[in-house]
């Protein structure tokens, strides 16, 4: 049996990415799955698989489910197709787009195959995450609600500085008026 490690880039930023194995006999529908569950997407759209080239050009298409939509050739189904009976060469290539209306679209590369089974490990599994990957309905990672909170809870620029603290530089020159008068108290004492 066959596993196949597949990185998974995210078109707009090829430093965010998600490592995923699967076994050659699983089906794309399960590739699919796990793709989403990698990038934190949800399962509420439509997606489709394209097999590709070097060049990342789209080519067979293999499709969640048939689509309203004309093809130049019939799609293969994500359930009836096996992963390891669409690779054709070493280092296959497959663009994944999901939700058709954000067309978020990832790139698929085959980048490793081992015959050797790990059996503590659920198949198909992502076992590396590289970067914040996007937000599918809108801000994530670093910037979140809680932080814009916090951002507007010490908003230094627009509050009014308390008693005892002001302006860059004002307290260097009222420090070195008061030294010079203490310097000027001792020297006549």
């Amino acid at each position: 049996m066959a596993i196949l490690k597949f990185r998974i880039y995210w078109e707009d930023d090829d430093s965010v990415y998600r490592d995923i194995i699967i076994k050659h006999e699983q089906n794309f529908f399960e590739l699919h799955h796990i793709i989403l569950k990698c990038f934190e997407f949800d399962n509420k759209h439509s997606a489709t698989f394209y097999r590709s080239n070097d060049k990342w050009q789209r080519g067979k298409e293999i499709t969640l489910e048939k689509y309203n939509k004309e093809y130049k050739a019939q799609p293969l189904l994500m359930k009836e197709t096996t992963v390891g009976s669409e690779i054709r060469d070493p280092n296959q290539k497959f663009i994944y787009v999901y939700d058709f209306h954000k067309n978020w679209t990832f790139l698929v590369e085959l980048i490793n195959v081992n015959k050797e089974e790990d059996y503590k490990i659920n198949y198909p599994s992502c076992i590396r995450s590289e970067g914040i990957g996007p937000s599918q309905y809108g801000t994530k990672g670093l910037i979140n609600e809680k932080l814009a909170e916090i951002e507007e809870k010490y908003d230094l620029n627009s509050a009014v500085m308390p008693d005892g603290f002001g302006e860059e530089g004002e307290a260097d020159a009222e420090t070195e008026a008061d030294e010079d008068t203490e310097e000027n108290t001792s020297a006549e004492i």
